[in-house]
């Protein structure tokens, strides 16, 4: 009896072990939240850190647990203790069309220090472009020229301040320069679609600059793939490539200084990490559940992603989005029913950092 009573329990320990490992591939990190959005204004997409200040600042993309939103979005500017600094109506004045409620990426161009922000469109989502935007009072112009039947959604600078801006829908990338106007086709490939089918039915979203400026990467979230586009010297494109497969709906991306690309897997509720040869590194944060007061713990559909001006913190907007809304009813995501029951949005932060494997000490 006794024997059996001892291979039981070794048995036991053996199984406890086998069934921890996995769950142990990866040190995730604490994921906190820095801010809490009103439910009302909806959820928020686009994030960027002031390049001056080091704030955040967040547009809400107008969905909320109710489904879409009307009226013109909101700014919020967040300190990095994750104070609420201000918060501003995006409005724009006539002849201009009003502002919608569907704001996504944004960014401050290096060379001119404004305020870009994607307006994603009103009226079915059909002529999007691109505002210049008073972080302060929220007042915005038109800096790139609408383009109908698009799905503009995120942008980024290349070193002389020329601005790209993905097309989700058309599967392009679009390109102006420092000052805007009418936006040209820098990049149309098959592998920037969306294709047929698939969910999420965005093609090319997330777009960074690898740190020599040599190629534009491309989250393309219906393929769950990284495109990679060669420049050429006089700054037009190559022909694109699959970079790596496999992340469940890549959206946000951004290169920390080694050239790692930190990837929101917004389907996952993660952040991937892929290393310059394609390789993943590390997996950061999860989806933790709701707690009491009804706001999400961890991550819950993550979509941008930005460093802190030192580095050293790394900030996510959490859409939150019921994948429903947005695509006129077609099929729900796995993290679509807790998107419904949460009482109010965040913006969540991380330590930056890339841990080591709980192995490599041993």
């Amino acid at each position: 009896m006794t024997r059996l009573k001892i291979g039981g329990v070794a048995l036991g320990l053996m199984i406890g072990l086998l069934a921890a490992t996995p769950a142990n591939a990866w040190k995730r990190g604490n994921v906190d939240v820095l801010a809490v959005l009103p439910a009302a204004t909806g959820s928020v997409e686009g994030l960027t850190v002031g390049p001056d200040d080091g704030n955040i600042y967040v547009p809400t993309f107008g969905f909320n647990t109710q489904g879409g939103l009307s009226g013109p979005a909101t700014l919020f500017v967040i300190s990095p203790n994750g104070k609420l600094i201000n918060q501003v109506t995006i409005t724009t004045q006539p002849p201009l069309n009003p502002a919608s409620a569907h704001m996504l990426g944004l960014g401050f161009n290096p060379v001119t220090k404004d305020l870009l922000v994607i307006d994603f469109g009103a009226n079915g989502f059909t002529a999007g472009d691109v505002l210049k935007v008073d972080p302060k009072t929220g007042q915005a112009k038109l800096f790139m020229n609408p383009i109908p039947g698009s799905g503009l959604n995120a942008l980024t600078f290349d070193k002389s301040g020329n601005v790209y801006v993905s097309d989700s829908f058309n599967g392009v990338i679009w390109k102006t320069g420092p000052n805007g106007g009418t936006a040209t086709q820098w990049c149309s490939d098959p592998l920037l679609r969306p294709g047929t089918g698939l969910t999420p039915p965005f093609g090319a979203n997330g777009v960074a600059f690898s740190n020599d400026g040599n190629f534009l990467y491309v989250a393309n979230t219906a393929f769950h793939q990284i495109i990679k586009i060669p420049v050429h010297a006089d700054g037009t494109a190559c022909s694109p490539s699959i970079f790596i497969t496999g992340i469940n709906a890549p959206d946000g991306i951004v290169f920390d200084r080694n050239d790692n690309l930190w990837v929101c897997a917004n389907q996952e509720d993660e952040i991937v990490i892929i290393d310059p040869t394609g390789k993943v590194i590390a997996k950061l944060g999860d989806f933790r559940g709701i707690d009491p007061k009804g706001i999400a713990r961890g991550f819950l559909f993550p979509a941008s992603l930005a460093f802190s001006n030192d580095r050293s913190t790394l900030y996510v907007s959490n859409l939150t989005l019921n994948l429903p809304f947005a695509t006129n009813s077609g099929p729900a995501a796995i993290d679509s029913a807790w998107t419904l029951e949460v009482s109010g949005y965040t913006v969540s932060k991380l330590r930056a950092r890339i841990p080591p494997f709980p192995d490599d000490n041993e």
